[in-house]
C-alpha cells in the first residue's frame, strides 16, 4: 500500500484543487449578468431557428475526424508494441502485421475518399 500513497496524495491534491477553485470562482466571481452572458456562445453569430445549408456539414469534416482516429489508434497500440519487441517474438510481428494492415486499409479509404488533400 505505500508504493500508492504518493498516487493517493496527488488525487486528492488534484480534486480539492479542482473543487476550491469551482468553490472560490462561485465565491469572488462577477454577478453582473445580461441577457448576453445567459446565452450559448455562438461565436458572435446570433442563433437562428433554421441552420443554413440544410443542417449539413461537409465530408471534410468527418473525414478529418476518421484521419485523426485512424492515426490515433495506430500509435496506441504500435508504442507498447515497440517498447515489447525482443519479449513477443514472431506471434507480436504476426499480430502487429495484420494490425498495420487493418490501418492500412482505413487509410487508404481515407486517402480515396481525398480526406488528404488540404485545400
Amino acid at each position: 500500500m505505500n508504493a500508492y500513497l504518493p498516487v493517493l496524495v496527488l488525487g486528492a491534491v488534484a480534486a480539492a484543487f479542482a473543487v476550491v477553485s469551482v468553490i472560490l470562482a462561485s465565491v469572488i466571481g462577477p454577478r453582473r449578468y445580461n441577457r448576453a452572458k445567459l446565452e450559448a456562445y455562438e461565436c458572435g453569430i446570433e442563433p437562428s431557428a433554421q441552420v443554413s445549408g440544410g443542417g449539413r456539414f461537409p465530408v471534410k469534416f468527418y473525414l478529418t475526424a476518421m484521419l485523426f482516429i485512424i492515426f490515433d489508434i495506430e500509435i496506441v497500440f504500435l508504442y507498447p508494441w515497440a517498447v515489447h519487441f525482443d519479449s513477443l517474438g514472431l506471434f507480436g510481428l504476426a499480430a502487429m502485421g495484420l494490425f498495420v494492415v487493418n490501418v492500412s486499409v482505413a487509410y487508404a479509404y481515407e486517402w480515396r475518399r481525398g480526406g488528404l488533400g488540404w485545400d
